[in-house]
């Protein structure tokens, strides 16, 4: 295969790859992104090269430390709050080429949805320790009932007891 082909190939993997991908000079001013980025970030247009990065990110501290400290970050969650999204990031410095490649992948719909389950899963808990609370409200005042009950019949033997006692007291002296 001819380098043109393998340019070739290369080119249209990093343009249909499903991820956004952002190539950085160490100033940290874009040097290329793919479509996926561009969609990512809801970006007008991909026509971003030389740019800042900190324009289009916001953040731009792990870039730093990944070029500052030439290590690779791998499968860190970010935000970036100014395009209301949410990544799993691979950063790669790339100091031969004076580059820093990323690679995100879109986690925003999953993270919603385990914030949608957590506030359901609290809202449920609220409603579960609602219905115990009236339960043992309920239970606390059946059982204030049946010990005015039990009293009541307990005060109601007694008399009853008296009586015949008074009654049977009574039928000896008669005799």
């Amino acid at each position: 295969m001819s380098i043109t082909n393998l340019c070739y190939l290369y080119q249209l993997a990093w343009e249909y790859h499903p991820n956004a991908l952002l190539a950085v000079n160490s100033q940290f001013i874009i040097q290329l992104v793919n479509p996926a980025f561009c969609s990512l970030f809801k970006l007008p247009s991909c026509h971003i090269r030389g740019e800042e990065a900190v324009n289009i990110l916001g953040d731009i501290a792990p870039l730093k430390t990944a070029w500052e400290k030439q290590t690779v970050i791998e499968n860190e969650i970010r935000e970036y709050p100014k395009a209301e999204i949410f990544v799993r990031e691979f950063i790669y410095p790339i100091p031969e080429q004076d580059l820093i490649l990323c690679i995100l992948i879109d986690l925003t719909e999953e993270v919603r949805r385990k914030k949608e389950i957590a506030k359901m899963q609290e809202e449920v808990i609220k409603q579960v320790n609602q219905v115990v609370h009236n339960q043992m409200k309920v239970a606390q005042e059946i059982a204030g009932l049946l010990g005015e009950t039990t009293a009541e019949t307990k005060v109601n033997l007694f008399k009853l007891l008296q009586l015949f006692e008074h009654k049977e007291n009574s039928i000896e002296v008669d005799n």
